[in-house]
């Protein structure tokens, strides 16, 4: 693996993963993506990069997880979608300073559209978020820019666990010692 071909490839990974910053600490696009895997093929003609066996993807306070994890390329250059397919594929990222927690998500497949800002996660889909909320379903979609969740059913995609509705847990807000006084 030569890195003339692959420099370009990692740079606008860092491009994809920083613009990913609805979800992100401020500073964590500006951190060196670090990706470590078995097996790597790249495909600079076809804006394909393939990594396998057990990928973990980090750039600052990100984190991505997967068996395999697939990141194609627009023709211009710039990363379309980021896929980690695995059992579970894992993505983790603090959304704010001082979060002690990341927001988490799990899926068996998990695609990062960098040009829509938009995570979506398959089969098996759940996030936690740093208060512990826990959505479940077969499909979960989140727009990094609105802030918009939507979750349902996987329709066109073949799931390994068939889940009819979706379930969430919400937690009580805790109350600070002024707010019980009153």
């Amino acid at each position: 693996m030569k890195l003339a071909k692959t420099l370009p490839i990692l740079l606008s990974l860092g491009a994809a993963l920083g613009s990913a910053s609805a979800w992100a600490l401020p500073n964590d696009r500006d951190q060196p993506i670090r990706i470590q895997a078995d097996d790597a093929q790249l495909d600079d003609k076809n804006g394909v990069a393939t990594y396998k066996g057990d990928v973990i993807i980090t750039q600052g306070s990100m984190k991505v997880t997967g068996n395999t994890v697939t990141i194609t390329r627009t023709p211009a250059g710039d990363i379309d979608v980021v896929t980690s397919v695995g059992n579970l594929a894992y993505f983790e990222q603090m959304q704010t300073v001082g979060d002690t927690k990341p927001v988490q998500g799990y899926g068996v497949t998990i695609q990062y559209h960098a040009s829509q800002d938009r995570v979506v996660l398959i089969d098996r889909a759940k996030v936690v978020d740093k208060d512990n909320n826990v959505t479940q379903g077969e499909k979960i979609v989140y727009d990094t820019v609105k802030k918009l969740a939507s979750a349902g059913r996987a329709t066109g995609s073949k799931v390994t666990e068939s889940r009819p509705r979706i379930d969430m847990v919400i937690q009580p807000k805790k109350k600070t010692d002024e707010q019980k006084a009153q």
